[in-house]
């Protein structure tokens, strides 16, 4: 037989169960009757609000999604997208319900560059190419993503660039413009290379925003195979922080092979002299510079290196 203290126990603990289950269902119910309202955290420019319907901007943005952004890159990946837009300029139901108060949306044009770098790398961050962004020396210096990149409006499909690239440098780096038009330089100007070869305009960890090559080499490496390495007798200013920018200048130069000076014995004395005090071997006694010999560099081919002489003959 059961006890009938514990018989009032166990009656007590099914009402309660019951009665448990009771609210949960009611609870679940009220949810799935009144769904909660889509809302987004603050974003630079704007505030937490409401998202409006995907297709709604269409209804007074018409003339910018069907001439500009319905065939950029950005409009393919929206299509999955269920805010749409607002994936960049922020929930929008207030700037609807407004009659499209401007004061209710996130535009670009108020934005300060971070806060627009803030928004453009939710998604463009996890690139090697766009990773540095936050320690650039573009945005260092104030450029903003949409100085360079158009969403909206460039006939570029790949990177969206507000212009051609070359012409797009050239509007900050006239003194590199004006470089590319000397005698001797890399030809960028004729479209066989581009600025972005050798630097990354969104940042990177040496100076200058320059590239590696292959294995942390120098950049220019890319291209001049041959000077590569590494080899068993290195040329010191190739290895230091400067490396080929020791003796060439990487734009335009009015001296052949770009070098710093038009006389190559000029160039390498500027190392190879006694006052270096050991930092570079001296010109040998038998190299008279009061008379005329022929370029160190006829003797010493292998400059950049060698594999089998110090003097880096041939």
């Amino acid at each position: 037989m059961i006890h009938p203290k514990r018989r009032t126990i166990s009656s007590c603990m099914l009402a309660f169960l019951l009665a448990c289950c009771l609210t949960v269902t009611l609870r679940a119910q009220q949810h799935t009757s009144s769904p909660t309202p889509q809302t987004s955290a603050a974003l630079p420019g704007s505030t937490a609000g409401q998202y409006a319907d995907t297709d709604i901007c269409k209804t007074c943005h018409q003339e910018v999604w069907d001439k500009h952004f319905a065939n950029t890159p950005h409009a393919a990946l929206l299509k999955g997208d269920q805010h749409g837009c607002q994936g960049c300029h922020g929930p929008a139901q207030a700037h609807v319900d407004g009659g499209g108060d401007v004061t209710k949306i996130i535009r670009f044009e108020t934005l300060s560059p971070a806060e627009t770098a803030a928004i453009c790398t939710k998604c463009h961050q996890s690139g090697l190419e766009t990773q540095n962004f936050s320690k650039s020396e573009h945005l260092a210096n104030g450029v903003s993503c949409t100085n360079c990149h158009s969403p909206h409006g460039s006939s570029d499909v790949n990177f969206l660039l507000v212009k051609p690239q070359t012409a797009l440098c050239y509007g900050c780096h006239a003194a590199q413009k004006a470089e590319f038009a000397r005698p001797y330089r890399h030809r960028v100007d004729v479209g066989l290379i581009q600025c972005s070869d050798c630097h990354n305009p969104h940042g990177t960890e040496v100076g200058h925003q320059v590239r590696a090559a292959a294995g942390q080499f120098a950049v220019c490496t890319k291209c001049h195979t041959d000077t590569m390495g590494p080899f068993v007798f290195e040329h010191a200013p190739v290895k230091t922080d400067e490396g080929c920018l020791s003796c060439h200048t990487p734009h335009g130069s009015t001296n052949p092979r770009l070098l710093q000076v038009n006389n190559v014995n000029f160039l390498c004395l500027r190392c190879h002299t006694p006052n270096m005090n050991g930092a570079a071997p001296g010109a040998p006694s038998f190299h008279n510079q009061n008379s005329k010999y022929q370029a160190c560099t006829m003797c010493h081919t292998q400059i950049h290196g060698s594999n089998f002489d110090p003097t880096f003959f041939k």
